[in-house]
């Protein structure tokens, strides 16, 4: 039994981050993937990590994230990437959260900062606006930068179920990520590795039985 499904934000609702991370890496001749190797190094402690649970300023990020990628090889401030957050908004995946929505309850869990960028910040106002219109229809939003705790961690997803009422084995939980999958799957969560809308929307209509165009 289904009574809730649970999305991740950016790279599910909207296009990844990653896409426009490896733009910035083609424009400034960087190995492909190096960001997501900053970001994947020491995951728990880095500055991505220090940054999305709010325990750093963007200032320290700026610099903290300097000094990793440097030591990885190349000089990226976090100050230039952050602007590559915003992802574009994916209409079928918003449509096939308004179908769940009038059958089940519906929750978003966000590993975001509080900067003015990334999901449910982003850059632009249309944009902005978009996202704001999407972030009302869940039931239950957690975001990492104010809860102070960020996937993967298992607690927040128990935040989630408890905000939700709903029990884990009786959810279904999306995320673009396979580390954020695990811990959804370790609590019970039917979890979808999305890999583009296509197959999220046949992996969550077979999880479902919804039909979604």
């Amino acid at each position: 039994m289904v009574a809730a499904v649970i999305w991740d934000f950016g790279g599910v609702i909207t296009s990844s981050p990653f896409e426009a991370f490896n733009h910035f890496e083609a424009e400034r001749g960087l190995p492909r993937d190096f960001i997501r190797k900053v970001n994947s190094t020491n995951p728990h402690d880095n500055a991505w990590a220090l940054f999305e649970r709010n325990e750093i300023d963007t200032a320290t990020f700026d610099v903290k994230f300097l000094e990793e990628a440097t030591a990885l090889g190349h000089a990226v401030r976090g100050g230039d990437i952050l602007p590559r957050l915003s992802g574009d908004v994916r209409p079928r995946m918003v449509a096939a959260l308004k179908a769940c929505k009038d059958v089940f309850k519906v929750g978003c869990i966000t590993n975001n900062v509080q900067t003015g960028h990334g999901a449910g910040m982003a850059g632009t106002s249309g944009k902005a606006a978009q996202v704001a219109g999407v972030m009302e229809l869940f039931d239950a939003v957690i975001e990492s930068s104010k809860a102070g705790v960020r996937k993967p961690d298992p607690r927040i997803y128990q935040m989630m179920c408890e905000l939700l009422d709903v029990d884990p084995a009786d959810c279904v939980y999306l995320d673009d990520l396979g580390i954020n999958c695990k811990p959804a799957a370790m609590l019970g969560m039917r979890a979808i590795k999305v890999g583009d809308v296509d197959q999220a929307l046949a992996e969550l209509s077979a999880a479902t039985d919804l039909i979604f165009e």
